[in-house]
Parts: structure tokens; C-alpha cells; sequence
């Protein structure tokens, strides 16, 4: 009952969900920071169900944008337009402190949190929702507030009155640092640490992997239109420097071939930001040409030819196939090198392979 009335209370402090409500004590508030990760959880598991809806790719993104806002009440964002009125007085220290407690909204707060929704409504506008990309969202909301928890528990307190205080005293300080630091540990090994999980989210060879996916979004934009594509089954490689396109070398390669051929393998050496098994990516795609677009902004893409065998009973699967090798077909269009691995072997089929 009280690790009930501990997360009840945690909810009801972080969040705007409606909750049991117990009078806080000593005993329910003790542990109270360490439930406070569970909202992030309830925040990413209903950015899944919004991604899951079928809604037009910018309303899809604006629920993305209000979903946390919906959950939390806002708290968060009160916090930080008030922070940001305080730091952007340049006053002393007393001076910060009172505009922390001005219940009104400065300038200065309206700016940067308009920036900040245009910021994040754009990123959001980027970014092809899959099962990974939501694991990754869901695990960075839920690492996020880890470390906040930590935080109230671990650093001095601008005051010593407010609900931070309250909770702050409550809690059994070195518990609640020692669960949230061993949590934001974990959870910061599993975003950016080394692994195949994250595969079709961000790179799995870049021991960093969320900072060259936020790049990404931003470079695409900047070398051409379209948003960023995440494979649903590969992995965006993200382990070697961009290569920018220059006059005389090889703007796009594409690599296809049997399963198993070696093509993940020979792409590998010529870095740059790489997609693989794109042609997973064609069965659901709207417009192939679009798609093609997209991913011919890649340094390297691959995708595995599913012709040849038995010819699929299912319909469903023959337009799967079919879909598959018309946009091999565009990608080797747009290509400037276009490369058939079998056995392990390269053959070249059109223009030239760039430096390694």
C-alpha cells in the first residue's frame, strides 16, 4: 500500500493525471522522487498510441509536442519560463529570486517557449515514427526525469521554501541518489551505449547515437527537402564523418544483392551517414518516388533483392516484391554509383565507387 500511495503521490506532485489522493507524510513521500521516471513512461507510452493513429503526419507531430504538456500540466514549462525571465534580468542573486516567484509571464519567458514549440514541432515533423524510435523516446523522457529526481535530491536548493524543498527533505536523500543515479546509468548505457537493439532508431555502430540522429534531422534540411527516414528493420549507421557532396565524387551509393551477400559489410568503409534494408521501407511507402528522394540524400544505402525465389501466394507479398524493386530501381536511378554484391563480391554497375 505505501509503494502505492509513494507513486500516487509522485503523480500527483509531477503530474496533472488524476490520482487517489492520501495525505502526504513522512512514510509515502520518503521514495516519492524515485517514481517520479514513471510519468516519463506514461509520456512515451502514449506517444506510441499517437504514432499508432492515423493521423496526418503534422497533427500526429503537434500531439507529439502536446502530449507532455497534456500529462504534466505544464509544470515543467512553468518551471523554465520563469527561468528563463530570471537569468535573462542579469540581476543579482536576491533580484532572480523574486522573479522566480512573480506568478506572472515576462517577455522573455513567451520567446523562448515559443521557440522551444517551434523547435520541437519541426523535430517532430522530422521524424518517421517506428517501435524503436519509440523505445528511444520512451527511455530519453524516462531518463530525463531520473535525472531531475536526482537532482532535487543531490544539488543545493536556490530556497528553502517551495514544493522542491518539501520533497527535497521528505525524501531519504541518499536512497533517492543512489536509485536515480543507478537509473540514469542504465538508461543513458542503453541510449547511447553500443548495441543492436536500437536498430532502424538511431546508429547502432556510434557509441553516441541520439546527437548524430538530432544532426541528421538538421543536415538533411539543410542539403534538401524531406524528413528523416528510419528503416524498420537495419540500422542507420552513424559510426563515420558526414561526407558532404562535392564536385567529382560520388554524391550517392547504392548497394543491393542476395541476403547475406556482404553488402553491409563493403558499406561500411566508406562512412558517412548510411542506411541499410531499405527496401523494407517500400511496401508502406505512399509515394516511391518520394521515398526515393528521401533516401537518396543518404552517403550509402542498401536494400536486399527480394525477385527471385518462389513467387509469394499472398498478394499482399507480391506487391510487397514488386514495390521492393521498383524503388531499387529509382535508387539506382538517382544514384551516382551503383554497386551488386554476390558471394562478397562487388561488381559495379554504374559509375565509379568513391575513396574509402
Amino acid at each position: 500500500m505505501t509503494v502505492l500511495q509513494t507513486i500516487a503521490v509522485a503523480f500527483a506532485m509531477f503530474s496533472a493525471v488524476p490520482v487517489p489522493q492520501f495525505d502526504w507524510n513522512e512514510k509515502n513521500m520518503r521514495y516519492s522522487l524515485c517514481a517520479f521516471p514513471l510519468v516519463g513512461v506514461l509520456c512515451g507510452a502514449l506517444w506510441c498510441v499517437c504514432a499508432s493513429l492515423p493521423l496526418p503526419a503534422m497533427v500526429r507531430a503537434a500531439g507529439f509536442c502536446l502530449i507532455p504538456v497534456w500529462v504534466t500540466g505544464g509544470i515543467h514549462l512553468d518551471g523554465y519560463a520563469d527561468t528563463c525571465d530570471a537569468l535573462c534580468s542579469y540581476g543579482d542573486t536576491q533580484k532572480k529570486l523574486d522573479i522566480l516567484k512573480d506568478p506572472h509571464c515576462g517577455a522573455f519567458a513567451v520567446i523562448r517557449l515559443c521557440s522551444y514549440f517551434v523547435a520541437y514541432f519541426a523535430l517532430c515533423c522530422c521524424v518517421q515514427f517506428t517501435s524503436q524510435v519509440g523505445a528511444v523516446w520512451l527511455l530519453a523522457l524516462v531518463l530525463e526525469r531520473a535525472c531531475s529526481g536526482y537532482a532535487v535530491a543531490a544539488f543545493p536548493l536556490a530556497k528553502n521554501t517551495g514544493l522542491a524543498h518539501t520533497f527535497a527533505t521528505a525524501a531519504d536523500r541518499t536512497t533517492v541518489r543512489r536509485v536515480l543515479g543507478c537509473l540514469s546509468i542504465v538508461l543513458a548505457v542503453a541510449l547511447f551505449g553500443p548495441g543492436r537493439w536500437r536498430a532502424g532508431a538511431c546508429g547502432g555502430g556510434c557509441p553516441v547515437a541520439l546527437p548524430p540522429c538530432g544532426g541528421q534531422a538538421v543536415w538533411r534540411y539543410y542539403r534538401g527537402p524531406g524528413r528523416v527516414v528510419f528503416a524498420k528493420s537495419g540500422t542507420v549507421y552513424a559510426g563515420g564523418p558526414c561526407v558532404l557532396p562535392v564536385e567529382g565524387v560520388c554524391n550517392m551509393l547504392f548497394i543491393t544483392g542476395p541476403l547475406y551477400s556482404g553488402k553491409r559489410t563493403f558499406a561500411k568503409p566508406f562512412g558517412g551517414r548510411q542506411i541499410y534494408e531499405v527496401q523494407t521501407l517500400a511496401a508502406n511507402a505512399e509515394s516511391l518516388p518520394d521515398l526515393a528522394d528521401e533516401l537518396a540524400q543518404y552517403d550509402v544505402v542498401t536494400a536486399t533483392e527480394v525477385g527471385g525465389g518462389v513467387v509469394p501466394i499472398d498478394p499482399a507479398q507480391r506487391a510487397a516484391r514488386e514495390a521492393a524493386g521498383r524503388l531499387a530501381c529509382l535508387l539506382a536511378e538517382r544514384a551516382d554509383c551503383v554497386v551488386q554484391m554476390f558471394c562478397g563480391l562487388p561488381t559495379v554497375l554504374k559509375g565509379e565507387l568513391p575513396p574509402c
